[in-house]
């Protein structure tokens, strides 16, 4: 009986926690309307300069007419343009005839990253190597000698080669494989490989059988290979409340997403698909569209609100960098910035919110509550994340980046809808509320530099473990908030929680260090991995 009686005090005091207002009751029926509509298929995963984007962009921008902003984009609007560049792309003005029959570029023929540009017409056999014609190079016998070599590099191997016959007179080399080994060959628009002089160009195996099984034949070649900027436009959306007062506050979320995985960001292994990214990051875009409602009504009219939906996250913070690089306020006058990115999965067990930049003002921490009737937080010290306020940090602007963890759906077509805690999102908003009032009145907050990584070139690395970093972990080593399914360290035994503490011969202090490591390994290598799993260390043998 007592404890039936427990239970139902339970209950009960649960359901007077989960009694919403009438207002409550609004703000959630907004989001689920704001949330479903940036979510669904029909803007086709929001990738930066698609038209799912221009929806989506457009949508917002509606949404801030109507909510009485003023417009602060370009040319009076809400839309800030910025240019994105790729990397190279193959122009369409590339061609390649053998014997007068015209192939496909991308499919039939490519020229590698490294190849040197120009037309070349001739009449050559890829039997002779002969100056003025081009030189042919079947990888066959390479790839057979080196098959069992994990640390054998064709691209390099091909590039050297070329630069070899470009120096004894070729005027283009044309590459083919023979074997049945598979080369994993193709045109890599984002690789920074030095271009030689002379035409380098793959062949595919339809088109080298037909034409290069007799290498005493001649050809009659007519090539043309040209390589260009690949570039993209992506769109942020501005909006302002001008209070009047002497500095503004900006509150921001990122609204692009991943399309169907076509940038190769996506964690996702099966065929391609939509994702539609309902917590990364409709759900933060959805809390600024309610904030700027909330703002645009409250008596809280010290400060100016500058709300902005940037584009172009997902493919390394291209929007917020544009904005502070080209800044239609000036950043001088600028208090603080409030980022939401990913706050719509508040787990309903740990009420757990993570909020970055603790440590960028001294006002934080005597403002900031770890406890509140809804939510229990954990605060991130630094300033730079993996998120758009770091923009903002890099401008010497405090910032606070609200975050409700990562989850199994994290940039995969499951993270739908239907996932959405939006109690649970409620709870944020209304502690971001809070933080506004309590620094209506607190005039320009001081900043205050964090604990930084090294900001040089970041590493370039081929392999990885298959872990998703708790970014707000802040303690030494790398915390694996989740393991992705059939990668190398569920593979390797590696459970959600683990801290990754050594790396082979590299100790990981943080995720940089874990970068800079991973960068020294390749496909194949074999190595350890030291974690710690609660409070013991447990050595884990991997192979890239």
């Amino acid at each position: 009986m007592k404890s039936v009686f427990l239970v139902l005090i339970l209950v009960s005091q649960f359901a007077i926690g989960q009694r919403l207002s009438k207002s409550d009751k609004a703000v959630i029926e907004n989001l689920k309307n704001e949330i479903s509509y940036l979510a669904s298929d029909e803007l086709q995963g929001r990738r930066t300069g698609t038209p799912g984007e221009k929806m989506a962009y457009e949508y917002l921008s509606a949404h801030f007419e109507k909510t009485g902003l003023l417009p602060k984009g370009d040319s009076n609007s809400f839309i800030q343009s910025f240019e994105i560049n790729e990397g190279k792309q193959i122009l369409p003005s590339s061609h390649l005839t053998i014997d007068e029959e015209s192939f496909e570029s991308g499919k039939d023929f490519f020229p590698f990253i490294f190849s040197g540009q120009g037309a070349v017409t001739a009449n050559a056999s890829s039997a002779f190597k002969e100056k003025g014609m081009p030189w042919f190079w079947d990888i066959k016998e390479a790839l057979e000698e080196n098959k069992n070599d994990p640390h054998y590099d064709l691209l390099n191997a091909i590039r050297d080669k070329a630069i070899q016959f470009s120096g004894m007179g070729a005027s283009a080399c044309i590459v083919f494989n023979s074997s049945n080994i598979d080369d994993n060959l193709r045109f890599d628009g984002k690789s920074d490989m030095p271009q030689i002089k002379i035409p380098v160009v793959y062949l595919s195996k339809n088109v080298s059988q037909k034409y290069l099984s007799d290498r005493s034949a001649s050809l009659n070649i007519d090539c043309k290979i040209a390589i260009g900027d690949k570039k993209r436009t992506g769109h942020n959306v501005i909006g302002y409340i001008d209070n009047g007062a002497a500095h503004t506050i900006i509150l921001g979320a990122h609204y692009d997403h991943l399309g169907s995985g076509e940038d190769h960001n996506s964690l996702w292994t099966g065929k391609p698909a939509i994702h539609n990214g309902a917590d990364d990051n409709a759900s933060g875009i959805a809390a600024i569209l309610e904030l700027a409602k909330f703002l645009k009504g409250s008596k809280f009219k010290n400060n100016n609100y500058l709300f902005i939906c940037f584009s172009g996250e997902e493919l390394g913070l291209y929007g917020s960098k544009y904005f502070t690089s080209h800044p239609t306020i000036s950043l001088e006058t600028v208090n603080y910035m409030i980022n939401c990115d990913m706050v719509g999965r508040l787990n309903d067990s740990t009420h757990a919110l993570t909020v970055g930049g603790y440590g960028t003002s001294p006002v934080w921490s005597k403002i900031l509550p770890e406890k509140t009737k809804t939510l229990s937080v954990k605060f991130d010290s630094s300033g730079i994340g993996p998120s758009d306020h770091t923009s903002f940090y890099l401008k010497d602007i405090p910032v606070l980046f609200f975050f409700t963890g990562i989850h199994s759906d994290y940039h995969k077509p499951t993270d739908d809808v239907d996932k959405i805690n939006f109690n649970g999102e409620l709870s944020v908003i209304q502690y971001i509320q809070s933080v506004l009032k309590e620094t209506n009145k607190a005039g320009k907050l001081a900043f205050l530099k964090t604990r930084e990584p090294q900001m040089g070139t970041s590493p370039h690395f081929t392999v990885t473990l298959g872990i998703m970093p708790d970014y707000s972990y802040t303690g030494p080593g790398v915390r694996a908030d989740a393991i992705i399914d059939g990668r190398i360290a569920q593979k390797a035994g590696m459970m959600p929680g683990d801290v990754v503490v050594k790396l082979g011969n590299y100790t990981i202090t943080d995720i940089y260090s874990y970068m800079d490591a991973l960068s020294k390994y390749k496909k194949g290598d074999t190595a350890t991995v030291a974690v710690l799993r609660g409070n013991k260390t447990e050595t884990l043998s991997v192979i890239f």
